[in-house]
């Protein structure tokens, strides 16, 4: 899977995790100089707390448009640290 926004590949790998239709992403496989701390944070009942970075691509930025959790509530701790996209963010095959 890749995530891709402003024609920058911001995450490729083939072991997202998918969660309530949303793709999950390694840290290891994010292009992380894309990407910038938020100091935005919302929280998840099951999840726990996000945490969100913004996207900076080709002089363009989309903002709050990736979020982790960097402590999952136990039920989600398979994803500690994932990162999963969305505003605007194509994710494909």
């Amino acid at each position: 899977m890749k995530a891709i926004w402003n024609d920058a590949v911001l995450a490729e790998s083939d072991n997202t995790i998918v969660i309530e239709n949303n793709h999950y992403f390694p840290p290891s496989s994010i292009n992380m100089h894309l990407l910038e701390h938020s100091a935005t944070h919302t929280t998840c009942p099951w999840k726990g707390e996000a945490s969100y970075y913004s996207l900076q691509v080709n002089g363009e930025k989309n903002k709050d448009a990736a979020w982790y959790y960097p402590e999952p509530k136990p039920a989600a701790s398979e994803i500690k640290d994932y990162i999963a996209f969305w505003h605007g963010v194509e994710i494909v095959p």
